[in-house]
């Protein structure tokens, strides 16, 4: 049923603005009106944060803060002519294509998140042009002669473990760095752990028992409580992404691989490695933790098992 016309006043002198020519609805119905989510521009981010997990926050508000010291004007002001202006800049001081892609990706998702929320009338990010990502998979993938070289060579009990871990399990080196021995439970000679991922999900690992026996060699009945983590830093605590990140590299080095190798590129090991011997893409899939199929195939089109070339007269 319509409210009667003496219901509806113009009210265009009380309204907000932007809300000058909605009429407001007494008596009865109530007023249409959605309320502002956020009055600046540190509300709108902690808004478009929350949630998100610790090494995401950080690395975005570092993103954001690039963009706003660039621009010098409020998220309500930028145009996209300022966008397309930072990229540019990006590019000029040299950063990798991958860094790039992944800073304006950050901002596009930004003003998306503004105007779904009503603070920004038009979403000025969507038009800007990402980077055309190269796939660099197959030079990141360490061979099984290297891969074993490193762990070989690796002399300190905790850090022959982590190595063992990072390419046994393929963890990401958040994931290693955060285990707690409350999530390591014995099963069957070996033992699985309890992984704490990206995007807040879990997933249970079964290990191989040389990877389970590294692991607990490290266990000290008298600190190895629940809580306590699996790998100790100097300081007691869990030990730092940063300090695993220089570890892995030290120990490609000692093994003779050239390049700067990182963390990821043992789990990157652990997939290429684990689908050559033949495991099912599902396993792996379910291992790493990806969201998708296509994710984990990549790595199937990474090193090819076979080329059309091979089948020419050549």
């Amino acid at each position: 049923m319509n409210p009667p016309e003496s219901s509806i006043r113009d009210v265009k002198d009380h309204q907000p603005d932007g809300h000058d020519n909605l009429p407001v609805l007494t008596g009865a119905a109530t007023t249409a009106v959605i309320p502002r989510q956020a009055d600046n521009d540190d509300m709108l981010i902690a808004l478009w944060l929350h949630g998100r997990s610790p090494a995401t926050v950080e690395a975005y508000q570092g993103d954001v803060r690039r963009l706003l010291d660039f621009v010098g004007k409020p998220i309500c002001q930028i145009i996209l002519g300022d966008l397309q202006a930072f990229a540019d800049d990006l590019e000029r001081q040299g950063l990798a294509e991958t860094s790039r892609h992944r800073i304006l990706a950050a901002v596009k998702s930004l003003f998306a998140f503004a105007c779904r929320l009503g603070y920004l009338q038009f979403d000025v990010g969507r038009p800007l042009r990402l980077p055309t990502l190269r796939n660099r998979l197959a030079e990141r993938i360490l061979d099984e002669g290297q891969v074993q070289r490193m762990i070989a060579l690796e002399a300190h009990p905790r850090n022959r473990a982590i190595l063992l871990l990072l390419y046994g399990a393929g963890l990401r080196v958040s994931e290693a760095c955060g285990l707690k021995w409350r999530d390591c439970q014995a099963r069957e000679g070996s033992g699985q752990i309890t992984v704490h991922g990206k995007g807040g999900k879990t997933r249970m690992i079964l290990l191989p028992s040389a990877v389970w026996e590294a692991m607990r060699s490290l266990e000290d009945p008298g600190t190895a409580v629940d809580d306590a983590p699996v790998f100790v830093s100097r300081k007691h605590g869990h030990l730092r992404k940063a300090a695993m990140e220089r570890l892995v590299r030290r120990s490609a080095q000692r093994a003779g691989v050239l390049r700067l190798v990182s963390p990821h590129w043992l789990r990157h090991a652990h997939a290429s490695h684990a689908l050559d011997r033949n495991a099912p893409i599902h396993v792996v899939q379910a291992t790493l933790g990806h969201a998708s199929l296509s994710s984990t195939s990549r790595y199937v089109h990474a090193r090819p098992t076979d080329s059309s070339g091979r089948y020419l007269p050549l």
